[in-house]
């Protein structure tokens, strides 16, 4: 039998592959923890990886350390969870000084504070391949908002908490940069600053604080939510693997950070591709009941409609402006 590379099966795919005939459930983004009667603990994750998840050539460490906060804390809103405790475990290089170390810590600190973690952990040891950062944060969902979220159902729309396909287009700049600096160019500052807002979305992604207290005071419980920070397909096979639904984008619902499609032109790259394919927006993507939208609309105006769940039959699909459904899948 011909064995085959992960470049051939495909992340998604790879997942449910190694999760098949183990006796264990493939979760989402975070993982929730519950008795009955009592609040959720929720657990999320993430392992960067210098060299793969950042480059410290133009990555400021502040940035950096501020992003892996966000990283995991966009996995809990995602499932409403408040964040409670914030634990970081530091591989570092032989090439890191400790001054380094106090700069990539500000910005831990800094959106510690920000996004109102109640506790906070570090851990140090030694590493021979480069800087590595495994970020894990717990959060609580209250028993009554738990018990308050609808089941998911066709036709629940599907609401993203911003600009899609922007820090993949940011990433694109930050490489042309650094390759314009290695041949000895002074060329690349202008269009640093004319593609700055697609930068700051690569360095320093933003939640917005306190989402899930939010949407428990306005009373608008989404049926399901995932995080998307692989691509907007990614995300779209994960609502569908939990919610048992098939899930409809509207390519020209996508919202996309301005200049994108400028930036895509001079680089040979569609900015859909870049939402659906990219990764690194950190967006949190919910599903809400139709009955609630003129409520979320008014309430929660940085989020964007672009599509809506449907019968599990449709699979998941893009919805061309000419009305052709394309099938979703992930590299």
């Amino acid at each position: 039998m011909e064995e085959r590379t992960f470049a051939q099966i495909g992340r998604e795919e790879a997942l449910n592959l190694l999760f098949e005939g183990s006796g264990f459930t493939r979760g989402a983004d975070a993982q929730v923890f519950a008795a009955a009667g009592k609040d959720q603990v929720v657990s999320a994750s993430r392992l960067l990886s210098e060299g793969i998840d950042f480059d410290l050539v133009y990555f400021p460490l502040k940035h950096l350390g501020y992003k892996a906060v966000v990283a995991v804390t966009a996995a809990l809103y995602a499932r409403l969870a408040r964040p409670r405790s914030l634990s970081l475990n530091l591989g570092i290089s032989a090439k890191l000084d400790f001054a380094q170390v106090q700069e990539f810590w500000s910005g831990v600190v800094s959106a510690a504070r920000q996004y109102h973690y109640e506790s906070l952990e570090l851990k140090l040891q030694p590493s021979r391949n480069g800087f590595l950062i495994a970020a894990a944060a717990t959060g609580t969902l209250p028993a009554l908002d738990a018990s308050r979220r609808p089941k998911p159902q066709s036709k629940d729309l599907l609401c993203v908490s911003g600009s899609l396909g922007a820090a993949y287009l940011g990433l694109q700049v930050l490489e042309r940069e650094k390759t314009r600096f290695e041949a000895g160019s002074a060329q690349g500052s202008e269009e640093m600053e004319r593609y700055k807002m697609l930068v700051g979305a690569y360095l320093k992604p933003e939640l917005q604080p306190e989402l899930p207290a939010l949407l428990a005071s306005s009373e608008i419980y989404p049926s399901a939510g995932c995080l998307v920070d692989k691509g907007l397909a990614a995300a779209m096979q994960t609502l569908s693997r939990i919610t048992g639904l098939g899930v409809k984008v509207y390519a020209d619902k996508i919202p996309f950070e301005g200049g994108s499609f400028d930036l895509g032109k001079s680089i040979d790259s569609d900015p859909v591709s870049a939402a659906m394919n990219g990764g690194e927006d950190f967006r949190v993507l919910f599903t809400v009941p139709i009955l609630k939208l003129e409520k979320f609309r008014r309430d929660f105006q940085t989020f964007d409609i672009i599509g809506h769940l449907a019968l599990p039959e449709a699979g998941c699909v893009l919805v061309e402006p000419t009305g052709v459904e394309l099938p979703v899948t992930t590299p």
